[in-house]
């Protein structure tokens, strides 16, 4: 039988609409650090061996001059690295970053689609494209999809593991998928991330109710199950590191949650996940109203409570934990929003029954289109938020006419710059072995790259810092606030803006301002006095003056605000050419 088309495009937008948010914010922040500059690493540093070895991880690999408060995994990183390869050596090292966490993104849509398969095989078709239209509209899924967090690696696994667990043909099948979808969510626990151990026995706890499994079977299995992913992890992150034996989630567990250290990020009350996060992750207003109708309705009680009913006993179980944040419990949404899907499916196939089930027939599509206006509107203010990205690109675009060829330029980036988009990826576009920022020596056969190099310095240690020598060092910095560059003479040659809220201007009123401030933008004299605005914000001012101009100076929209200061050192050879301008 040949595809439905509806069901291929279906597909497809679980490909594209990640693909979408990946291209719009291409910047990551801290949080996705540790993966995307380990992939970098094993992309331009290979994997060394030998007596050497362990000399060379440790003089090159990021990880050693930025370890972290844990050990993280280094098993994702490599299968990202080498499965991108090929395509970075196609497109270029430049694209590099993109790849990576496009390879990431494929990876997981491929599981949705996986489990949107399973669906409907288990469910019919019409329950799995409503499931598909419901997980599309989302913001917080689609847009993480391919960021390089540890859940993100674990996301893949817990949704592949929920699409075996499904309702199968033939006991048979469903036996050989259970063991499956045990063995990912081991991996996941031991691998990634240990919080879904939780899920993990949540899911054995579901299989014992339903007597798919008994107590004897599921504990050696796990136990067997446990030991393949030990001998996964281990190996490859004692190697990494350079620590003999080393499981990097036992330290991680050890670390959070029994010396409690995660509270220093903040803590929330424990209702968080159940009041706040789960409905922003689902987004549609109607997705968990039409979840708890499909558990209460006879016809879809049965699997809508073994969609629900184990994954919000994982939430349950790990509200406990006093730091939250939405994307810990991210691996539920799939099989939630399948829950909401059986119950949509069954209002809408009765939607000529009962004039509910009209009104709630004629609600459901149209809150699709509302929850995906919401996601794109949220898409656009969250590619605003990452000015260490926009800057670090603005600093080579601005640096090229400066650099001969073949000169390398040194760079100061600050706290700010490093935790909102400056990565080894945007640092070193031309992936040439950098050694910890300092240049080392071409390999045979590469070129030397056009200009310019830029050498990154990321100091912390606020001693450091205040010494005036420390900065007479740099031709360029990128810093938050000028006032902590004490020594040399600095010139600001361009500010990056972040987002700073919405905000609705009337007609007269400056942007950011009141009915008295000078208009900037509406005098060019007083403006040229200012360090140009570059990237993203300069973007949004010229949306900006377009929409007042065909509005009579009315706007709703992105407020920004200065971020980082992108500044450059004079040289004798500049402050003559300032002064002859002057």
């Amino acid at each position: 039988m040949a595809p439905n088309p509806l069901d291929l495009a279906l597909n497809a937008l679980l490909f594209a609409v990640p693909l979408a948010h990946l291209l719009l914010a291409p910047h990551t922040k801290v949080e996705e650090s540790f993966n995307l500059q380990a992939a970098h690493d094993v992309l331009v540093y290979g994997t060394p061996v030998g007596e050497g070895a362990g000399a060379a991880l440790a003089a090159s690999y990021d990880h050693f001059a930025f370890p972290g408060a844990v050990p993280r995994t280094f098993t994702g990183a490599v299968v990202l690295a080498g499965l991108g390869q090929p395509l970075v050596a196609l497109l270029g090292f430049g694209r590099a970053q993109l790849v990576v966490r496009g390879t990431l993104g494929l990876l997981n849509a491929a599981c949705l689609v996986a489990f949107r398969r399973a669906l409907d095989a288990a469910f019919g078709k019409a329950t799995g494209r409503w499931w598909v239209a419901l997980v599309v509209s989302q913001f917080h899924l689609m847009f993480y999809l391919s960021r390089t967090l540890p859940n993100m690696f674990s996301f893949g696994l817990t949704t592949l593991a929920s699409a075996f667990l499904l309702p199968k043909a033939t006991p048979a099948l469903a036996r050989a998928r259970q063991r499956q979808a045990l063995l990912l969510l081991v991996i996941s626990a031991a691998v990634f991330r240990s919080e879904t151990a939780l899920l993990l026995g949540s899911a054995c706890l579901m299989l014992l109710v339903r007597k798919r499994a008994s107590l004897g079977q599921l504990i050696p299995l796990v136990a067997v199950l446990s030991l393949g992913a030990l001998a996964l992890t281990v190996p490859v992150d004692s190697y990494f590191w350079q620590r003999v034996p080393l499981w990097p989630e036992l330290a991680g567990f050890y670390y959070n949650a029994v010396l409690g250290s995660s509270s220093d990020w903040g803590t929330s009350p424990w209702h968080y996940y159940f009041l706040s996060a789960l409905p922003r992750l689902l987004l549609n207003p109607l997705a968990l109203p039409l979840a708890a109708f499909a558990l209460w309705q006879p016809a879809t009680a049965r699997p809508a409570a073994d969609l629900v009913v184990p994954n919000l006993l994982f939430v349950a179980l790990y509200s406990a934990q006093p730091h939250k944040e939405a994307r810990f419990v991210f691996y539920v949404v799939p099989p939630l929003a399948a829950a909401a899907a059986l119950g949509a499916n069954y209002v809408f196939a009765r939607r000529t029954k009962t004039l509910a089930h009209a009104l709630v027939s004629l609600a459901l599509p149209l809150s699709v289109l509302a929850a995906l206006a919401g996601s794109v509107a949220m898409l656009l203010l969250s590619s605003l938020n990452y000015p260490g990205g926009d800057a670090v690109g603005q600093l080579f675009h601005l640096s090229r006419s400066a650099a001969a060829t073949g000169e390398t330029v040194s760079v100061h980036a600050d706290v700010l710059t490093c935790m909102t988009g400056l990565t080894l990826f945007g640092q070193n576009p031309h992936g040439l072995p950098l050694a910890h920022g300092a240049p080392s020596p071409l390999p045979r056969g590469i070129a030397s790259p056009p200009p310019p190099l830029l050498l990154f310095d990321k100091t912390e240690d606020e001693a450091e810092l205040a010494r005036a020598d420390f900065w007479t060092r740099f031709d360029y910095v990128l810093v938050e606030d000028p006032s902590k560059v004490t020594g040399g003479q600095w010139r600001t040659i361009g500010v990056v803006e972040g987002y700073d809220g919405i905000e609705l201007l009337r007609p007269g009123v400056a942007p950011g301002g009141s009915d008295g401030d000078i208009d900037v933008e509406a005098h060019p004299q007083v403006a040229s006095l200012q360090p140009p605005v570059l990237g993203r914000g300069l973007a949004v001012r010229k949306v900006r003056n377009l929409v007042r101009s065909l509005t009579r100076g009315w706007y709703v929209g992105p407020r920004m605000a200065p971020r980082i200061n992108i500044m450059q050192q004079i040289t004798t050879r500049q402050s003559v050419g300032i002064e002859s301008t002057a």
